[in-house]
């Protein structure tokens, strides 16, 4: 069975959802804080004065959150390299009885998900400082924009707090911002980081199952609407250990004995991860080479471009911005107004996918629901 990221993307969507729940729950605690009283002449004191309340229903949002996501990322982490690992050992029937029960045999995994996991707690930990700020920050200015607004005479008090909040449910809270100065979305950062750990999870408990069994070739898969980073490896085979670089290589064949054959080697497994196999969102798999036995695919034509596979991408980041406007507004007529613009997005995603053939993956679509 070959291996992939994509094989432990459930897991990670797991991890993403707890963190899209918590940011709901937040949003929904800022809009009940600041439309209490929104009518009282005496609003922006009380709201100023609710400051610390808000802040420790904050905390303990955020520290549910942090233990939650430790312990979910520690196992998600786990079940990715088993699945990796179980995925060598469906692979490996045609070797030999030896071969075949060494890959079988149970290997040590804790430094290995220790390790992954770590790297992810690590990298999601400033998220969570974020999240404190950030809430905080949108509500002192909510009460800043909507008590100057009257003053002004551009809006009034609620409609002021209105587009305030609308504005923070469109961008919600940022996750990271990289190198470029572009803001994550908090679920898109959350679960780009873990499926990032866990699918190479489960490359190398593939990977240390072929090593048990003495297997050192790898192929690569031709994915649906690949991206160019992707395009020059595949359908190629490699090898998980040695230099990098293209050879040919003579090695035994898997299953008969005395025969030796030519093969062509594209690279190194890590040199094509190094250059972007594998990366998350990457719908590539690979699978034991076995020498004499295994074939090479034939090459399929794709569905769409890759170019179409983010477009959808972005009508389904509408889809969920348009549901947190609904989940923010202040009113049932603000509600209406943004659950009817969910909806044409929708419609556009429909006439994509029809269009395309590219399969519509409505989960992606929806809001995680606070637990």
């Amino acid at each position: 069975m070959p291996v992939s990221a994509a094989m432990a993307e459930d897991l990670a969507a797991a991890v993403a959802d707890l963190y899209e729940a918590a940011e709901g729950v937040l949003i929904q605690k800022i809009r009940r804080a600041l439309a209490e009283g929104i009518d009282s002449p005496v609003w922006v004191e009380l709201k100023l004065a609710a400051l610390g309340d808000l802040r420790a229903a904050i905390d303990e949002v955020l520290a549910a959150l942090q233990t939650d996501a430790t312990g979910a990322i520690a196992q998600a982490v786990a079940e990715a390299y088993e699945r990796g690992q179980q995925a060598a050992v469906a692979e490996l029937g045609a070797l030999g009885v030896g071969q075949a029960a060494a890959a079988a045999e149970a290997l040590p995994t804790a430094s290995v998900v220790d390790r992954l996991a770590a790297a992810v707690v690590d990298d999601t930990r400033p998220v969570h400082l974020r999240m404190l700020r950030q809430s905080m920050d949108v509500y002192r200015d909510v009460i800043a924009r909507a008590s100057a607004a009257p003053v002004l005479g551009a809006q009034t008090r609620q409609q002021a707090a209105q587009s305030a909040l609308d504005q923070f449910a469109d961008k919600g809270i940022t996750g990271f911002v990289d190198r470029s100065g572009r803001s994550w979305e908090l679920r898109s950062y959350t679960e780009m980081a873990t499926r990032s750990a866990v699918g190479r999870a489960a490359v190398e408990g593939h990977s240390d199952r072929l090593a048990a069994a003495d297997v050192d070739l790898v192929l690569v898969s031709q994915a649906p609407e690949e991206c160019k980073l992707c395009r020059p490896w595949e359908r190629k085979i490699l090898a998980r250990t040695g230099e990098a670089g293209a050879r040919e290589v003579r090695v035994e064949h898997a299953t008969e004995d005395d025969e030796v054959v030519t093969v062509k080697v594209a690279g190194s497994l890590e040199e094509a991860r190094s250059a972007g196999l594998m990366h998350p969102n990457c719908r590539h798999t690979v699978s034991a080479y076995l020498p004499g036995v295994s074939r090479i695919p034939e090459e399929q034509p794709s569905r769409g471009t890759y170019e179409d596979t983010q477009k959808q991408r972005y009508l389904e980041r509408q889809v969920r911005k348009w549901k947190r406007r609904a989940e923010a507004s202040l009113d049932e007529q603000g509600a209406k107004a943004a659950r009817a613009r969910v909806r044409e997005y929708q419609k556009r995603i429909r006439e994509l996918t029809t269009e395309t053939g590219l399969p519509r993956k409505s989960h992606r679509e929806q809001l995680t629901t606070a637990r």
